[in-house]
């Protein structure tokens, strides 16, 4: 698994196979802000030009784009009718196979998208019984957990720095957590409405087939730049009370060492923990 610097992606390779992971393309974001009152030309082309020099650089076999492909909730605005086609039309001809995990902004996006282009399960994939893919905003299927790796999007990850003087920078970061296993399972097994016991694990393996093996959690920042951000070192994400801000079950349910968690920048260079930069906020 490699972060394909600078660009908030990532590669994963098997082989012969390479396969790319976007999220949170969030097209059309400019409308909503002009039925603000603010008006920012559309950046599609631009962020379609980063995806092309991606693509590019990095030859995949199949491009993943991990949820929140427009911006809408439930429906599509009349620039996503313009935009997504034309978006998803210019990369055909550059990746064999493209699919999508829909996110919570992707109500009505298949009839946007090319024929050639599959909508997977919003509860995730599995590749190679390696990586579990899913957007964030729901719970994992249960075959995920059988994943060591666990990837989402959703939370957009910024961390924030603040001057002597008050002034406030944000950096978009990738965040490394670890993971319990057995906690997550359990969780994901009460979602379910399956009655846990004292051991998730051989139940999860007796019902589903699934050995647990989820241990480390990757949140990758939104392939938008020009989106805000969720603020992973803000004071009051704290053990205990922090993983009740977060907008995905997977960090609020404890499962998660949130504390703990690594953040590095889009070039690579290591941050230190959420608990380390959380002062500097």
């Amino acid at each position: 698994m490699m972060p394909t610097r600078p660009f908030p992606a990532l590669l994963l390779k098997r082989k012969a196979e390479r396969v790319l992971v976007v999220a949170d393309l969030h097209i059309g974001w400019e409308v909503a802000l002009a039925e603000k009152g603010i008006h920012v030309p559309s950046q599609t082309s631009k962020m379609l030009e980063r995806m092309v020099r991606l693509v590019k650089a990095h030859r995949p076999t199949r491009l993943i784009l991990l949820g929140d492909v427009k911006h809408t909730v439930a429906t599509a605005d009349w620039g996503e009718w313009q935009d997504v086609p034309d978006f998803f039309e210019a990369l055909q001809g550059l990746v064999p196979e493209i699919q999508v995990v829909p996110g919570n902004h992707d109500g009505n996006l298949e009839p946007l998208l090319p024929e050639s282009v599959k909508i997977l399960p919003s509860t995730g994939i599995t590749l190679w019984s390696e990586f579990g893919l899913f957007h964030g905003h729901t719970w994992p299927a249960p075959e995920l957990l059988g994943c060591q790796n666990l990837i989402i999007g959703h939370v957009h990850p910024v961390v924030a720095f603040r001057d002597p003087l008050g002034f406030r920078v944000t950096r978009q970061v990738w965040v490394k957590a670890g993971c319990d296993g057995t906690a997550l399972t359990k969780s994901v097994l009460r979602h379910l409405k399956i009655g846990v016991g004292k051991d998730p694990v051989n139940l999860l393996r007796d019902r589903f087939h699934v050995e647990a093996r989820a241990s480390q959690l990757f949140i990758t920042p939104s392939f938008n730049e020009f989106l805000g951000g969720q603020s992973m070192n803000r004071k009051g994400v704290e053990k205990g009370a922090g993983p009740k801000m977060f907008m995905t079950p997977v960090l609020r349910s404890k499962s998660v060492d949130v504390e703990n968690a690594e953040l590095h920048l889009l070039d690579g260079t290591f941050l230190g923990s959420i608990g380390q930069l959380r002062s500097l906020s």
